[in-house]
């Protein structure tokens, strides 16, 4: 019999798998149907400059947001700081910052986030980030 991973098990290993940056491999903990949403202002979804800030809907659209955030940055010169995981039950929030330096411009930026997960049978069913859109937006605004 196969035990399905807790909460916690779920959000450390995706935190494990962010980190080594290989999006198949992170969107294999999503499950095939998912409710993917940013924080970002309406007008602003669909912007040419920062084409991964957008709602999402399957396991599909999870590899796809991780492979376009990589496609838009400098490889080598980002980091994320994690200063807490807080779980209850199927739900967990992460909080932290993240540092990334836009492609585009070359300008570096900083973003406290937080980033809302819930997880079922062992996979994550919801994801939903609240960051600094305005400090991502001026990275990238030519």
């Amino acid at each position: 019999m196969t035990s399905v991973p807790t909460t916690r098990t779920v959000v450390q290993d995706l935190l494990l798998r962010i980190g080594e940056g290989d999006p198949e491999q992170i969107a294999e903990l999503y499950a095939e149907r998912v409710d993917w949403k940013l924080n970002w202002p309406e007008g602003e979804h669909g912007r040419a400059e920062t084409p991964w800030i957008r709602h999402r809907a399957t396991r599909a659209d999870a590899a796809a947001h991780y492979r376009e955030l990589a496609a838009h940055h400098r490889p080598g010169q980002a980091g994320t700081e994690i200063e807490r995981v807080l779980v209850d039950g199927a739900d967990a929030v992460v909080l932290g910052e993240i540092r990334q330096t836009a492609a585009a411009t070359g300008r570096p930026y900083r973003a406290r986030f937080a980033l809302h997960l819930t997880v079922e049978d062992g996979l994550i069913v919801r994801h939903h980030v609240y960051e600094d859109s305005l400090a991502v937006a001026h990275a990238f605004t030519p």
